[in-house]
């Protein structure tokens, strides 16, 4: 690697612009500006010096600015793509989702679904987006904080000519100077907080230089708020998911690789009552009828034992008893259900007599459970009834045939044969609510219904989340790096005799006028010339 001598005798790195040590300006062109770039010291940047092998030109694209704003660009068009409509986990699981998509949104539901924008967040391109952000903030950082930390520890009090009157502050003192004026300077200087160094009469006053790492400690937090997220598609990591359990039902817990079952004793729900409860709640009890005071679920923690072959029933271990209310959550294992929805009066099971038409005569009564019903009902005597076909959520099809929209009984149909003595190849009927058709022709015996038993359904958000405390710690470390970067700059102040003259240059980061506000306040009672803005100076002839 070819290295930079300057004539002060310090070895700079190939790049550099500006002198690390003394601040002489070392390429040419620069000699003919009037002012030198002070952003990164005159410092070499890797970007800005290879480009040969294919990691310089991976290096030399990330590190730019415009790349990494367009990839926050894109990330932003592509995130708002996925609040158009609700993401796959939101949706009702009461039918495929693509055909939820479809009827609810109609052929942009449709487009939306062909397109995987139902689950965009945890789409592979959507997180090589997330990755090549972090990457574009790792390298943009490392590229500017590492030359920049170089400078700025290497600087020396001494600075040459040409570093000190190419500053924007810059004035030079003709008169005769004393040493108690100096000593004034350096008095208020102090009082102002700034750190003096001084090298043969060279004086160098320097504050909140760590208001310049500002903007990495920003990148840094924005670094590990991206990790934080991507690892949340990391199984185990964070869990979002909804359990329903009807009154009676033992499930396992979703997210917990089935160690843990959670039981619904019963669902329990109360509402104000207009001559019990206080008078607050009479206008909003007259206007809507029903005002919910509370809902929870009386459930039942198990824990299984050992291990099961699949399709056997796990062994349980009861753990605890405990009434699941909104923001009273059951907490396990890192694990909180918390209570968020409910459905009363589901149809749980179906009762039909079978019966003779002309007759009225009632020859058994078969009781469908709609969750999990039988193929087959021997009522005896030779009478015996067959589910053929089973529609929990019945509707037509677009073809006009019988079809389902789901798998929540909220409309069963049936397609039963009915067996008879006197009809042994059997009868086929359609039974629906306030339906009973005959589609192979006259029946001698149809099914009626007899009645129907409900059940109470609850539904728990399931939540684990592990990556929460590195998401917040993100947060929290990119406001220091605001606050650092925003509240403080990083001032400079170099004095220096050249023959009977006293050159003064100042630099700061940002915030000029406060900078020179302050030299003013400091110069006033020394007879010393403070430092002028050379720019706006300019504006001004």
């Amino acid at each position: 690697m070819n290295e930079v001598k300057c004539e002060c005798g310090h070895i700079n790195p190939q790049g550099t612009i500006l002198c690390e040590s003394c601040g002489r300006v070392l390429e040419e062109k620069e000699n003919e500006k009037q002012l030198i770039d002070m952003r990164y010291e005159g410092s070499a940047r890797r970007s800005q010096t290879y480009n040969k092998t294919i990691i310089d030109k991976i290096w030399n694209f990330f590190s730019s600015v415009k790349v990494g704003v367009w990839l926050i660009v894109i990330l932003l068009i592509t995130s708002s793509l996925g609040t158009i409509f609700p993401q796959e986990m939101y949706i009702p699981p009461i039918m495929p989702a693509w055909q939820y998509y479809e009827e609810q949104y109609g052929w942009l539901g449709k487009l939306y679904y062909d397109l995987g924008f139902n689950n965009l967040y945890s789409s592979w391109w959507y997180l090589l987006l997330i990755a090549a952000l972090g990457v574009s903030l790792v390298i943009a950082s490392l590229d500017r904080v590492v030359p920049l930390y170089r400078s700025l520890k290497n600087q020396r009090v001494a600075r040459h000519e040409s570093f000190l009157k190419r500053q924007r502050m810059f004035s030079v003192t003709d008169s005769e100077l004393s040493d108690e004026a100096i000593g004034k300077i350096k008095e208020e200087l102090t009082k102002k907080r700034y750190k003096l160094r001084e090298e043969n009469g060279d004086i160098l006053a320097e504050k909140n230089r760590f208001s310049r790492w500002g903007p990495y400690v920003n990148h840094l937090g924005l670094i590990i708020f991206l990790i934080g997220g991507m690892l949340r598609f990391v199984p185990g990591m964070y869990v979002d998911e909804i359990l329903w359990l009807r009154d009676g039902e033992t499930k396992a817990i979703p997210g917990t690789e089935g160690q843990y079952y959670l039981k619904n004793n019963q669902f329990i729900l109360e509402v104000y009552d207009k001559d019990k409860d206080d008078e607050v709640f009479q206008e909003a009890i007259d206007k809507v009828g029903t005002v919910v005071k509370n809902y929870q679920t009386d459930a039942t923690l198990f824990q299984k034992q050992g291990g099961s072959v699949p399709g056997e029933k796990p062994e349980l271990k009861k753990l605890r008893d405990q009434s699941i209310q909104v923001n009273k959550p059951l907490k396990v294992d890192g694990f909180a259900l918390y209570q968020v929805d409910y459905k009363l009066n589901e149809m749980s099971k179906m009762a039909l007599q079978l019966e003779n038409k002309e007759t009225g005569k009632q020859f058994g009564e078969v009781v469908v459970d709609l969750y999990e019903p039988q193929t087959k009902y021997d009522l005896g005597n030779g009478y015996k009834v067959e589910i053929m076909s089973y529609f929990p959520d019945f509707e037509f099809n677009n073809d006009g045939e019988p079809a389902t929209k789901s798998r929540i009984p909220n409309n069963p149909a049936f397609i039963f044969k009915m067996f008879s003595p006197g009809k042994p190849e059997g009868e086929v009927s359609f039974v629906a609510i306030r339906q009973n058709l005959e589609p192979l022709g006259e029946n001698e015996y149809k099914m009626t219904f007899a009645g129907v038993e409900t059940k109470n359904v609850t539904a728990l958000t399931v939540r684990k989340d592990l990556t929460l405390w590195i998401i917040a710690l993100g947060g929290l470390i990119f406001m220091i790096g605001v606050v650092q970067g925003a509240y403080w700059n990083h001032r400079r102040l170099w004095l220096r005799r050249v023959n009977d003259q006293l050159w003064a240059a100042a630099h700061t980061n940002k915030n000029w006028h406060g900078l020179k506000r302050e030299l003013d306040d400091v110069f006033s009672e020394s007879g010393i010339t403070a430092p002028e803005d050379q720019v706006s100076g300019d504006k001004k002839d």
